[in-house]
């Protein structure tokens, strides 16, 4: 069999086959062998970068990887400098990867890895999707994500979902017609598995269950659905296997980075120890007992191009009690630092509290199909949302009831029925967001 996708990497300069080979020397490292293989990772990286990044080192000072602690923790605002002046010596645009971040944080910036670190990156995804019978060389795919829409960015990017053996569904319009398209396309072709953004897959089941159709039933071949980008609440994961009759897997990740944590057959959320060196911090920077929730700050352990050395990636998460280093394991992510709810009394709240509350009422009848909230005042809420037929009072009421209960009384809420909802630029759709 031709092994197309590991082919097309190592065309385009990514060692794959090296890459796989200390993957996997990595993965059977008993407990000690990996507490030496973590420590000296952390110091090579960082001294790579102190010697080789006047960028990073004109942050990091005297610091040094002997006291971890004092090293900087960098944000998306250090990094938003032009790449030149970010990149190590021997490192120039033409000899890395190069992308840029979604943007789905407010903060998007052009990032590098080089191409070894980069062939790592899709290693540990190759591995983890193995872990359910996913192999990117034969397996089809269903891809539910953004395309770009101007000419040459999108053939460039039909080509490379030829070559990576996927079939795309563009999400920016997920209309009835549109999705009735995608149903018949599950009729026709042999996919093997889903991929895509969760509230884009969210909107095919509840198509779905609309219609009483199951979709192994139609499509009998597929085996896993990975959704990732937007958090995946319980009553949505339920619906997912119930209509797709697959196992749904969550993943969480970072295009800058890395697959940060990823669902294993055992339904934990292990976090990638391999490629990255994961710390939850207080927001003094110190770090918190396992089991505590704090800001998510990531080190990429091989990415010598460009540094990513106690990132704050702008998230906040807890690490399980039973976690060891050699096996992180996510118990929770609480949603984006940025996107955080100022409410009259001072009180500071998740706004994805406000979305599972209202959620949780707004969706039971199934006349609603998606919702986002956006803060435009201390004390009031615009709440957008696609249905059939309006929302009446006294649904209205027991939003606002269960809002008093959950967050605080005496809150505003304009209730705007669309037949539309934007997406960004990528096609995320961004639950909750403050304007103020």
């Amino acid at each position: 069999m031709i092994l197309l996708f590991d082919i097309s990497l190592q065309l385009n300069g990514f060692p794959i086959k090296k890459a796989k080979t200390e993957l996997d020397k990595i993965v059977r490292f008993s407990e000690k062998e990996f507490a030496s293989f973590l420590e000296s990772k952390k110091t090579e990286i960082v001294d790579f970068h102190l010697k080789n990044n006047p960028f990073y080192k004109g942050l990091a000072g005297n610091a040094t990887a002997q006291n971890w602690e004092n090293l900087p923790v960098l944000n998306k605002q250090n990094l938003q400098k032009p790449l030149e002046e970010r990149l190590s010596k021997g490192y120039s645009k033409k000899n890395v990867y190069l992308n840029k971040t979604s943007g789905s944080s407010g903060t998007p910036f052009v990032f590098a890895k080089d191409k070894y670190s980069h062939a790592l990156t899709w290693a540990s995804n190759i591995m983890r999707f193995g872990w359910f019978g996913i192999n990117f060389n034969h397996s089809y795919q269903a891809r539910f994500y953004g395309i770009p829409m101007d000419f040459i960015g999108y053939q460039k990017e039909r080509f490379k979902d030829f070559l990576t053996h996927r079939y795309r569904f563009p999400v920016f319009d997920l209309s009835n017609e549109v999705l009735e398209k995608f149903l018949q396309k599950f009729k026709t072709k042999k996919f093997d598995y889903l991929n895509g953004y969760t509230s884009s897959i969210v909107l095919f089941a509840k198509f779905l269950e609309q219609k009483n159709i199951i979709l192994n039933e139609i499509c009998p071949t597929i085996k896993a659905c990975f959704v990732t980008s937007e958090m995946l609440f319980e009553m949505d994961k339920k619906l997912l296997e119930k209509q797709f009759g697959i196992p749904i897997i969550s993943e969480y990740g970072a295009s800058e980075l890395d697959l940060i944590a990823f669902e294993n057959p055992q339904g934990e959320w292990q976090v990638n120890a391999e490629t990255l060196f994961v710390e939850i911090l207080d927001e003094n920077n110190n770090p918190v007992p396992n089991g505590t929730e704090g800001k998510i700050v990531i080190t990429s352990l091989f990415n010598k191009a460009n540094p990513f050395i106690r990132y704050e990636i702008g998230d906040i998460g807890i690490l399980d009690e039973k976690s060891t280093p050699q096996k992180p394991i996510l118990k929770k992510l609480i949603g984006r630092t940025n996107d955080v709810a100022i409410l009259p009394s001072g009180k500071k709240s998740p706004g994805l509290t406000f979305y599972y509350v209202t959620k949780s009422i707004i969706e039971d009848d199934g006349n609603v199909k998606e919702f986002i909230i956006k803060q435009t005042k201390l004390d009031t809420f615009e709440i957008e949302y696609i249905a059939e037929k309006e929302l009446i009072s006294a649904q209205i009421e027991k939003i606002k009831d269960a809002i008093d209960l959950y967050l605080e009384p005496n809150l505003n809420f304009i209730f705007s029925k669309k037949i539309k909802i934007d997406r960004n630029k990528s096609g995320k759709l961004k639950q909750f967001s403050s304007l103020l």
